[in-house]
């Protein structure tokens, strides 16, 4: 062989020996790279998540409590997506009974301690409270603002004959307005009562509009009084005290994610979250959180 072909063919080797060298720094690189990345990758993929379903009442949900308690919750922990259930404190016991929800956060306190001496819950937790009011048109036909009690408020209504909208749902705020009917020994029927069977927040725009009194807890209507002709014309009695609950379900499909919620929602973060909920548009929390 020639010297100048050997050399050619020496230089080829040599060349092809360096690609492949390239190749396998560049190969080894982008290996390390993607290494070096994984964990952003990793950080960025979507997080499996589990349902938990929240059965509450009407008045967590309208006063806008749920739309910073709920992400605040999810965002601690990602493995769990809450589906809130909104109803009537009795509907959700029921949905409890029935096991068709994980965890209930409720306001009537004896029913909710009966639901757990029953066996359908496993305990029951304090979370918060506030209070109930009553409210009515500014004019206040049948004197409320002058009663000296919370039964004197329902009585002057009832004596008067104007109209007093119920939510008439078997919720803790219609139990407890039933609770103050009795201790009035006044068995409330006729033209001027009406049984809404709704939410508070439906209730409160159905006696707006009619001009009737009505009851109600002291968090949806601040959420509201902006877009209701009502004034709040009594408070202040220890009768109207509303107290909530937290109570894991028994036998819940999601019973872990029950039990997570439960220990979130009376950890030191979100009694913290709830207390400061509505100071800073109303000056006052609407509701105070004593887990």
């Amino acid at each position: 062989m020639k010297l100048s072909a050997l050399v050619r063919g020496t230089w080829k080797s040599v060349w092809v020996l360096c690609l492949m060298v390239v190749l396998a720094v560049v190969v080894g690189t982008g290996c390390t790279s993607a290494d070096e990345g994984g964990e952003d990758s990793t950080a960025d993929a979507p997080v499996e998540t589990s349902k938990v379903v929240l059965a509450s009442t009407t008045s967590t949900q309208d006063s806008g409590l749920f739309d910073e308690v709920i992400p605040a919750f999810e965002a601690a922990f990602p493995e769990y997506e809450v589906e809130v259930v909104a109803v009537g404190t009795g509907a959700a016991l029921e949905l409890g009974r029935n096991a068709d929800a994980d965890v209930l956060l409720v306001h009537a306190k004896a029913s909710e301690e009966e639901f757990v001496a029953e066996g359908y819950g496993i305990e029951r937790r304090d979370v918060m409270y506030n209070d109930f009011v009553i409210v009515g048109p500014a004019d206040d036909p049948a004197g409320v603002a002058e009663a000296e009690s919370a039964i004197a408020a329902l009585e002057t209504v009832a004596d008067s004959g104007e109209e007093f909208v119920s939510r008439g749902d078997d919720s803790g705020t219609h139990k407890k307005e039933l609770a103050i009917w009795e201790e009035a020994g006044i068995e409330p029927a006729g033209d001027w009562y009406v049984e809404a069977g709704q939410g508070m927040g439906d209730v409160l725009t159905m006696s707006s509009e009619r001009e009737a009194y009505t009851m109600t807890d002291r968090a949806t209507f601040l959420a509201m009084q902006d877009v209701l002709e009502l004034e709040m014309l009594f408070e202040g009695d220890e009768i109207l005290f509303n107290e909530y609950g937290v109570i894991p379900v028994t036998d819940a499909a999601n019973a872990e994610g029950a039990g997570v919620f439960a220990d979130w929602i009376t950890s030191t973060e979100a009694q913290d979250l709830i207390g400061e909920f509505g100071v800073e548009e109303y000056g006052e929390p609407l509701f105070v959180p004593n887990a």
